[in-house]
């Protein structure tokens, strides 16, 4: 019985110290798990945060890095500077016809407004004139057409002395008259060749330097194999200047060619009246002189 107790007792402390390395083991084991999920979350987050931060400046850097600057950088000066020689001559000379234009506006407007207050003046001077010799002293020494056309009725007057013919020499001086008007209608349309020029072929011009550009400009598309806006439209844009400048250049002189062909004709049509009034003094003087040969005859 004793031994039987003894071997029973062995057995149980054999079988406690057996477990009790075991029971250790068992406790670690659920720690694993809780140690590791850390460690895999950072792992799987980070490729999504490194994605994600990757992705943005790819969609908005293509669009603000190529487009963006190449359209700001799109000025008249700089589509100047920036384009083929050929085109650049064609826009030189397009902007010298402008300042042409300009300059035959002023210099026209103040050369007409002089004359056409002169002119106007003398014929007040001379409407209550009786003969060309008072119709001179009023006009004095002030040049204007109507004093031409005095000095010419006069110069007639005295090549046709001893003639009896009066058709004769008013034929003769209106013949001079026309001359006279002849010659400051010339004169009044000096420059008006070159404003008609202008606006006839200033878009033609314009129109060559745009066909220019846009072809040198296809060539580059061909040789860069891209049809990019930010390629394209520069190119276009220089192309497209040289005719804004022809336009430019072009209405202008249209529109102030016009505005002088009307004010040429208002004064044509005072120095017409200028060559009627000189015209009619010659008559009153050529049937003075007859009315005083006359009466002298008859005295006798």
């Amino acid at each position: 019985m004793k031994l039987s107790k003894i071997r029973l007792i062995t057995a149980a402390l054999l079988s406690l110290s057996l477990a009790a390395p075991v029971a250790p083991v068992f406790a670690q084991q659920p720690s694993a798990p809780a140690m590791s999920a850390p460690a895999t979350q950072p792992a799987t987050a980070a490729p999504e945060t490194t994605g994600s931060t990757q992705a943005l400046p790819t969609s908005g850097s293509t669009p603000n890095g190529s487009v963006t600057p190449g359209l700001a950088e799109l000025s008249p000066w700089s589509m100047f500077l920036q384009a083929d020689i050929v085109v650049k001559a064609v826009m030189v000379g397009l902007a010298l016809a402008s300042v042409i234009t300009w300059t035959i506006f002023i210099a026209k407007k103040i050369e007409l407004g002089r004359a056409r207050w002169r002119l106007r003046s003398a014929l007040k001077q001379v409407a209550e004139a009786r003969s060309m010799s008072e119709a001179q002293l009023a006009l004095g020494d002030k040049t204007s057409p109507l004093s031409m056309l005095l000095s010419a009725a006069l110069h007639e007057a005295r090549l046709s002395a001893g003639l009896t013919s009066d058709d004769g020499i008013k034929e003769r001086a209106a013949s001079s008259f026309s001359e006279i008007v002849r010659a400051e209608s010339r004169h009044m349309r000096h420059g008006m060749g070159f404003l008609a020029t202008i606006g006839a072929t200033a878009p033609f011009i314009g129109l060559f330097g745009t066909v220019w550009g846009i072809m040198n400009s296809f060539i580059g598309i061909s040789k860069s194999q891209t049809t990019n806006l930010a390629v394209v439209a520069p190119g276009i844009a220089e192309a497209l200047l040289a005719t804004a400048i022809g336009l430019v250049a072009a209405i202008p002189a249209v529109i102030i060619y016009n505005h002088f062909s009307r004010e040429i004709k208002v004064y044509l049509e005072m120095v017409a009246r200028a060559s009627g009034a000189a015209l009619r003094l010659l008559s009153r003087d050529l049937d003075r002189s007859h009315g005083g040969g006359r009466h002298v005859r008859a005295a006798e």
